[in-house]
């Protein structure tokens, strides 16, 4: 790797200010974060549903604890030098919990972190049965956030989910209230059409996240028009998982019915790519440059 961590939280700040829909897959594993860097994103999305689904097997019910995440940060901050943007949930517990989780998954290589403000245990947004704190409570834990960054790059990305809860003007009102606790971006999640989607650009002062959710709330929407209503970034947070979900099931599907994999063996990557894709010509180098004579 050739820049610094710091390099890269710098970069990654000034990126967002062009607020063209930069579109950033999610991983919730270091191979899917290897996929990622290899198919040319800009950053990559730590996504808190897809290690809930990929390393528990459970869904985005609030079950993946603080260790956890940061174990997961680590080994895909160790494989890529990609930014990472990683979703903190409710930042583990209050204020004095929220900046533990901060300084945690800041040294373990984000360069942002999005927290949110629904109650504990959280739920996907775009899961019925939400409910969000207090907004004093809210805005507290934001400025923990703030203050317990280490980077002053490190960007703090304050999401709320009011707009299922108590509509968009609420959801709104608790958006301006984070950015004036410092929150460097916000994230109006589960907006329901193209015409809240402008409103919440053309109101809020910072750079906006949109979340493209297949099967979810919001509008499936170009990135072109993403970009034209003012987005800085635009989540694909388990569309990788989602494809490899449908993948695996149709060929181990056909493993199953078949005995063999010979009538689905193009969904398959072969043996050199899958080396590849993993970097074993890098280790294959370090293992002879280290060999003793």
């Amino acid at each position: 790797m050739t820049d610094t961590l710091a390099d890269r939280r710098k970069g990654f700040r000034a990126r967002m200010e062009r607020r063209d829909a930069m579109i950033l897959p999610g991983a919730g594993n270091a191979l899917t974060a290897r996929v990622i860097a290899d198919q040319g994103f800009d950053a990559v999305y730590v996504t808190g549903a897809g290690i809930a689904n990929t390393y528990l097997g459970v869904p985005d019910i609030g079950l993946i604890t603080l260790t956890e995440l940061a174990s997961t940060v680590s080994a895909i901050s160790e494989i890529t030098d990609l930014p990472l943007i990683v979703d903190i949930d409710t930042g583990f517990g209050n204020a004095i919990n929220t900046q533990r989780t901060v300084r945690m998954i800041e040294r373990a290589g984000a360069a942002a972190m999005q927290i949110e403000d629904q109650v504990f245990p959280k739920k996907c947004g775009h899961f019925a049965g939400k409910a969000v704190i207090p907004l004093v409570e809210a805005v507290s834990k934001v400025k923990a956030a703030v203050d317990a960054r280490e980077d002053p790059n490190t960007l703090i990305i304050a999401r709320t989910d009011a707009r299922a809860v108590q509509g968009l003007e609420a959801a709104l009102d608790r958006a301006e209230a984070f950015i004036e606790a410092g929150a460097d971006r916000t994230f109006v999640e589960a907006p329901t059409s193209i015409e809240e989607m402008r409103v919440i650009t053309g109101r809020l002062s910072v750079p906006q996240v949109a979340n493209m959710v297949v099967g979810g709330k919001t509008p499936l929407t170009p990135q072109a028009e993403l970009a034209e209503l003012g987005f800085s970034i635009v989540l694909y947070a388990n569309t990788p998982l989602q494809a490899a979900m449908r993948a695996m099931s149709e060929v181990l599907g056909a493993l199953k019915a078949e005995g063999d994999v010979g009538g689905v063996i193009d969904k398959l990557a072969d043996f050199s790519e899958r080396q590849r894709l993993v970097g074993k010509d890098r280790y294959d180098a370090l293992e002879a440059h280290y060999k003793l004579d």
